[in-house]
């Protein structure tokens, strides 16, 4: 059998005494709101998010170019893409 359990009653806030090193704070102590800039969304988005498992050291070697090393890695695979699309290939991988 349960046993009914009592509410208890909220906290009194406005009872608790303020504290001088800790005072509330204030709109003064706040500022204005800052509104971050950022990109936003894409007006047409044209990529996809996807995930794709690389050997550690061709990782390394687009991490090494610097900056935009998924554009890299993205102009490579596109470059691959478009000479086996213009290329006949005889549908076997190589050794």
């Amino acid at each position: 059998m349960k046993h009914a359990t009592a509410l208890k009653k909220p906290k009194n806030i406005a009872a608790k005494v303020a504290d001088a090193d800790n005072p509330p704070w204030s709109e003064e102590m706040l500022g204005s709101p800052v509104r971050k800039k950022g990109r936003g969304p894409q007006r047409t988005p044209t990529k996809v998010s996807t995930t794709i498992r690389l050997d550690a050291d061709v990782l390394a070697f687009f991490r090494a170019r610097g900056r935009g090393y998924q554009t890299h890695i993205n102009d490579a695979l596109r470059q691959v893409a478009k000479r086996g699309l213009t290329t006949r290939s005889s549908g076997r991988r190589p050794a």
